[in-house]
Order: structure tokens, then C-alpha cells, then sequence
């Protein structure tokens, strides 16, 4: 692919960067503009402004102070430039010597990492809402740390991690599933104000753990569709049935189970979805916005242990707190790996195999991925 149809990949993936209302009053609109990638004030913004005078009520006091505040937070996000820049790792809390192969692996991730985004992303407008850019990102305070989460590439374990890290548990291991994913235990960074936002980027150690995007893919699809699923089934199930499946039965039409990886990948690829994306198969540079949110740790789910261990000496978490090696869920089930993954690209077209690669392409470049079975 032509450096120019790259540069197009990255350009259309985002919508314009700007900052929404606060809903506690303390976030205000911004825009950016490129290649500088500032940030500036825009008219919606200052309408907002103009019209809370006139609706609030608020003494000329307040509102001089509201105004104040304002223009000392764009002043601040003014002099914050985009992409964030890339520190070296402190290795200082590191203790033995047998982390030097997997040191070494973690300096050529991020360098190939950093070098694409310079080579690629600094020609192009990547823009995007800010608070949606973040929303995506765990926050543990004690250790700094800032974790980009993407769905099947560990990030059920991650999260227990973090959980203990925050003395909310004290092991990964008695932890459960629902109190992981639907317990709002931890804090996301969409979380924060302006300032807290602007800290904790600029100085928490951020960390992403990414996956072969096929394979990821392909472990979504098996979670969600082949097992009985109280959401993806009537949301997603019925939906992909009723358009992808001729002649389908009433059962299916109505309780959404049984679909099909081809009618999946219909689904995916078609950009007249009858029902929306989902973050288990979004792309992660839509999850992540890497060549933004310059990672200190680009973790992969092929060496998961190693890299998350290696991640803990570097944060200087408690000894014997280790990345745990469980299954979440269905653990009866073989794990999604490369021959699982040619089992369901049999079914598929190679039209349909490289159109999968196309939709997932900058996550293959970024990370340095090798190309799929086309």
C-alpha cells in the first residue's frame, strides 16, 4: 500500500479533536489545529460562554472567575503538544538481569512504533474528540500508571491487576469476571478534568497491550457469538441474521444465536452496518489513538506474561504480585491461536481475507505485525 493511501487510513479513522462541556463545569471546548497540533478555542465554545450569562444567572463575579478559569485551561492545552512525547522507560526499579532480552524487545516495539507515527502521522490530520481519545485508558494513581484498554488482548487480567494494584483486592485470583467488568471499581481517565487529564498523560507511565488482529478478531467472535450471550445475540445476533442470512427461521430471526463467522465478516466489512461497531473488534488505533498518546509500553498478548511481568518491575508493584495465566472465561475452550484462526478463514473468500487485512491495516503496520494467511 502507497504511503499516500496510509496517510488516508489514518486521516479517515478520526473525527475532528475538540473538547466537550464538562458535566461538573470544568471542561471546556477545544479544536486543535495541525501540524502543531495545539489546541484552540472554538466558536461553539464561545457561544456557550455568551449564552450562560444569559440563562445562569451567576453574579458578574462568577462568571469573570468561570471565564478566568477557562482561558487558563486553554492556555494550558495550548502548550500541550500532539503526539505527547515519548520519555525513556526509568528502569531504575528493575532488579535482576534476566529482563534484558525482553527490555530489548520493548525498545524496538516502541521505536517502530514512534517512527511509523513520525514517518506516517505527522503529515496527516488525525483528529479527535479528546475525552473520547481517553476514554478507553484505566488510571492507577499510587503506581501512575495509565492503561489503554483493548478487549481479547488480556485485559481481564489487566484489570484484576489494577484492581490489586489499588488495594481494591488482595489477588487476581479472587477476583470474578462481573467484578472485573461491571464492578466500576476502577478509574478512567475520561474521568478526570482538564488538569487531571493533562497530568496524568504527561507524567504516568501509559501502557498498551495489543494483539495479531486476526487472531483477535477470531477470539471476539468465539466469545461472543458461540457461546450463549444475554447482549451480543439479540443486539448484534438478530441484526446480522436478518440481513446477511437468506430464508433465515423464525428461532433465528428472533433470539439471535447461531451466527456464522462468514456472516460475521459480512457485517464487519459492510459500511452500511445494520448495528454499530463494537470496542471487542474496533481497530485498536481507534481504541488507542497510539500515534497521539505516545505509549511508554507496547505490550504483546503473543509473549502477554513476559511483557506484563517485565511491566510490574518497571512500576515497582509488590514482588510477589504476577500477571495471571488463567482463562477468563469459557475456559474449557481451546485459546484463539494461529491454527484456530485457519479454521475460520477456510470458510472465507480470499477477497474476503484481504478485505479483513484492509479493514485492520494500520493496526498490522503499527505494531509490526507479519501479514495474515491471504
Amino acid at each position: 500500500m502507497t504511503r499516500e493511501k496510509i496517510q488516508e487510513h489514518i486521516t479517515n479513522q478520526n473525527t475532528k479533536f475538540h473538547l466537550p462541556e464538562d458535566p461538573k463545569g470544568k471542561k471546556e471546548n477545544l479544536n486543535s489545529e495541525r501540524p502543531t497540533r495545539v489546541l484552540t478555542e472554538t466558536r461553539h465554545s464561545q457561544r456557550e460562554d455568551q449564552s450562560l450569562g444569559k440563562t445562569t444567572g451567576l453574579p458578574t463575579t462568577k462568571l469573570a472567575e468561570k471565564r478566568q478559569r477557562t482561558k487558563t485551561l486553554f492556555k494550558k492545552f495550548n502548550e500541550m503538544n500532539w503526539p505527547l512525547d515519548i520519555r525513556p522507560l526509568n528502569k531504575t526499579l528493575v532488579q535482576d538481569n534476566k529482563w534484558k532480552k525482553t527490555d530489548e524487545t520493548q525498545e524496538k516495539r516502541r521505536s517502530f512504533l514512534q517512527e511509523f507515527c513520525k514517518k506516517y502521522g505527522g503529515v496527516s490530520r488525525p483528529q479527535s474528540h479528546l475525552f473520547h481519545m481517553v476514554s478507553r485508558i484505566y488510571v492507577e494513581d499510587k503506581h501512575k500508571i495509565l492503561y489503554c484498554e483493548v478487549p481479547k488482548a488480556g485485559c481481564s487480567n489487566w484489570k484484576r491487576i489494577l484492581m490489586v494494584l489499588n488495594g481494591l483486592a488482595p489477588s487476581t485470583y479472587n477476583i470474578s469476571h462481573d467484578a472485573v467488568h461491571y464492578g466500576k471499581h476502577l478509574k478512567k481517565l475520561d474521568g478526570f478534568d482538564l488538569k487531571g487529564i493533562y497530568t496524568r498523560l504527561n507524567t504516568y507511565t501509559k501502557a498498551v497491550f495489543v494483539r495479531d488482529p486476526m487472531e483477535r478478531l477470531v477470539s471476539a467472535f468465539r466469545d461472543k457469538f458461540e457461546h450463549p450471550n444475554s447482549y451480543y445475540h439479540p443486539v448484534f445476533g438478530k441484526a446480522i441474521i436478518k440481513k446477511y442470512r437468506p430464508n433465515a427461521c423464525e428461532e433465528a430471526l428472533n433470539n439471535g444465536s447461531g451466527v456464522q463467522f462468514k456472516e460475521f465478516i459480512h457485517y464487519l466489512l459492510d459500511s452500511h452496518r445494520p448495528v454499530g461497531m463494537d470496542i471487542h473488534w474496533e481497530k485498536v488505533s481507534k481504541l488507542c489513538y497510539p500515534c497521539l498518546i505516545n505509549y511508554d509500553f507496547v505490550g504483546k498478548f503473543e509473549t502477554l506474561e513476559e511483557d506484563a511481568n517485565y511491566f510490574l518491575q518497571l512500576i515497582g508493584a509488590p514482588k510477589e504480585l504476577k500477571f495471571p495465566n488463567f482463562k477468563d472465561r469459557h475456559s474449557s475452550d481451546e485459546r484463539t491461536n494461529a491454527q484456530v484462526v485457519r479454521q475460520y478463514l477456510k470458510d472465507l473468500t480470499r477477497t474476503e481475507r484481504q478485505l479483513i487485512y484492509d479493514f485492520y491495516y494500520l493496526d498490522y503496520l503499527m505494531f509490526n505485525y507479519t501479514t495474515p494467511f491471504l
